[in-house]
């Protein structure tokens, strides 16, 4: 399936702050929250919706989980050429870990698309 999307030259995004927020929720297995905020930047020549995306965290025991879901923060964002689509969200994490993945989206001509979201790190604070 992922061989149907193909990268489009212009669709980057932008991984800004990545915060610890030991405040928020999370379960007992995994404790420890980290805010991130991520900008979407469309600098092709189409609109693009972007319908999907696919985060990896792999923990430095190697254990991996992988989260999926249609549309971003519950919304299935249009961005024209020359805009961005920013938001921000949290992962819950067991250990120190690092996080990747994609966002899956359609351009107004109905190509699907795909573009990589960069590897960052959600280091624990040592004073926790």
């Amino acid at each position: 399936m992922l061989d149907e999307f193909q990268e489009l030259p212009g669709l980057n995004v932008e991984v800004g702050e990545v915060i610890y927020m030991p405040h928020l929720e999370a379960p007992p297995e995994r404790p420890h929250p980290f805010v991130y905020f991520i900008s979407i930047l469309n600098d092709s020549k189409e609109s693009v919706t972007i319908r999907g995306r696919k985060w990896i965290l792999k923990d430095s025991e190697g254990d991996i989980i992988v989260v999926e879901g249609r549309g971003v923060v519950g919304e299935a964002p249009v961005i024209p050429p020359g805009e961005r689509f920013s938001y921000n969200s949290y992962h819950v994490i067991k250990n120190n870990s690092n996080a990747s993945g994609a966002f899956f989206g359609m351009t107004q001509a109905g190509k699907a698309v795909r573009t990589a979201i960069p590897a960052f790190s959600l280091k624990i604070p040592d004073e926790v």
